[in-house]
Order: structure tokens, then C-alpha cells, then sequence
């Protein structure tokens, strides 16, 4: 966020020796006070799953598609991509352009 440094001030410098050292304590200990209010308010966590759930009784059902005549195989991270992202053919090692 920018700082516009040619505004004036909300205060002027004879008024910051008129406060007294509690005062400025006391302020600090509220602005602390809020911030551990914000902080410790955790209603939002407690609907979170967390991954030690036991999922082996659940089935996953997914549609395998066969590799089609424009796909090969990357010899590299092993991906299925497009022919259009063969980047290095040498024998029957294709390599595709992230892994170059």
C-alpha cells in the first residue's frame, strides 16, 4: 500500500509529549488483546476433515480412455501428451518439451 509522505498529519509533534507512558501502554495492550481475540477464534477450523479419515472402505469408479493415434507416451515423466508436444525423438524414446 502506498504511503502519500505530502499528507498532512492527524497529529501535530507538540501533541505526542502529551501523553503519558500508561496511556500509550494501555493502547498497546488493547491493539495486543484484539489481535489474540482474532487468533483464537477458531469456529471456521472445526469444519475441516482431516486426512486420517479411514476411506478403505470406499470405491473409486473412473473412465480409462485407451492412448489415441496422435498421444505418445513421455519416456521421461512417463505423462501421456499430445503429439504436438514430442520435443525429442531419439529410437523409440520420446521425450516431451517440459522434460527437455
Amino acid at each position: 500500500m502506498p504511503t502519500d509522505y505530502d499528507a498532512p498529519r492527524a497529529r501535530n509533534a507538540d501533541d505526542v509529549g502529551d501523553e503519558s507512558l500508561e496511556d500509550l501502554t494501555a493502547r498497546r495492550r488493547e491493539q495486543v488483546d484484539v489481535a489474540v481475540l482474532d487468533v483464537a477464534d477458531g469456529d471456521a477450523v472445526d469444519a475441516i476433515d482431516l486426512p486420517d479419515i479411514d476411506l478403505s472402505g470406499e470405491e473409486l469408479t473412473v473412465r480409462v480412455i485407451p492412448k489415441q493415434a496422435n498421444e505418445f507416451t513421455c519416456s521421461s515423466c512417463f505423462l501421456v501428451q499430445h503429439r504436438n508436444r514430442l520435443a525429442l525423438q531419439s529410437g523409440d524414446r520420446l521425450v516431451c518439451a517440459d522434460c527437455v
